[in-house]
């Protein structure tokens, strides 16, 4: 796992789990030094989160781990998958799982 990432998984029986699969829109954006990005799982799946430069190349990997249904929350620090800060542009961040692909827009300035 290469971002942080904070799990949410309300234990009350009566608890409703999201009924399909929801990335929502990063905050802040545009950032400067690190962003938010909220997801939600309505069952157990291999999750992954990518973010991409314009040209759809892979510029880091932040998760990806079998997570249990409910509400997730990983950050990006703005750095590719070596450590090296990325150039102010705009990014796309992907939300894959065993059963969906979701992808948003993302803008960091430096």
């Amino acid at each position: 796992v290469f971002g942080q990432l904070a799990t949410s998984v309300d234990s009350d029986t009566d608890a409703i789990l999201p009924s399909r699969c929801e990335l929502s829109q990063n905050y802040p954006n545009p950032f400067n030094m690190a962003t938010t990005i909220d997801f939600s799982l309505p069952t157990k799946s291999h999750t992954e989160i990518a973010i991409y430069n314009v040209l759809g190349q892979r510029v880091r990997t932040l998760l990806s781990v079998v997570l249990p249904p409910g509400n997730h929350t990983v950050q990006w620090e703005g750095a590719d998958n070596n450590g090296h800060n990325v150039s102010s542009g705009t990014y796309l961040y992907k939300l894959s799982t065993d059963e969906d692909a979701i992808t948003k827009k993302m803008i960091l300035i430096k």
